[in-house]
Formats: structure tokens, C-alpha cells, sequence
């Protein structure tokens, strides 16, 4: 089954490779989507695939890298598009 997650990292995200292990991630689970800074600090995320699949990226960035610090993590499930080919850093 297809799932969709809209995800929002809080905490020490940025500057610590955190898109970068992110794509690494998604790409070895076969998840489609994007990763994202935002200028307050936070790293916005849309991941879509196979919901197992989905779910594992989505524990994957509750830690996120090891030089990461994750505070928060948002997260919102959306309908899935199938709008993504491959998952980017935007």
C-alpha cells in the first residue's frame, strides 16, 4: 500500500548532513519525495512510497544523522500522488 508523509525536523538539523543522510535513506528504501532547510531552522521533508518503506524513513529521521539532534518532529499523512520520480534535495 502507498503512503505519504509530510514531515517537519526540529532541533541541531541543519549544517550536520541531515538532507544529505536523508536521500541516502530514502534511495536505499525506494522512497520518492524531498528534503529541504527552512530559514527558521527546521528541515521540511515529503516522503512517498511503499508505507513500510515510508515508515522506516520516517524513524530514520527521528535521530537523523549522528552529528544531528532532532527536538521535534511534525508530521502530517497526505493522500499519496505519485507525483515523484526520484527523491531530491531541494
Amino acid at each position: 500500500m502507498k503512503a505519504r508523509v509530510h514531515v517537519w525536523v526540529s532541533g541541531r538539523v541543519q549544517g550536520v548532513f541531515f538532507r544529505q543522510a536523508t536521500k541516502r535513506e530514502a534511495d536505499s528504501l525506494g522512497v520518492k519525495g524531498w528534503v529541504r532547510n527552512l530559514p527558521d531552522g527546521r528541515v521540511e521533508a515529503v516522503f512517498e512510497g511503499e508505507e513500510d518503506f515510508v515508515k522506516m524513513l520516517l524513524d530514520f529521521v527521528k535521530h537523523g544523522p549522528p552529528q544531528a539532534k532532532v527536538s521535534k518532529l511534525d508530521v502530517t499523512w497526505e493522500e499519496p500522488t505519485g507525483e515523484f520520480r526520484t527523491f531530491s534535495i531541494v
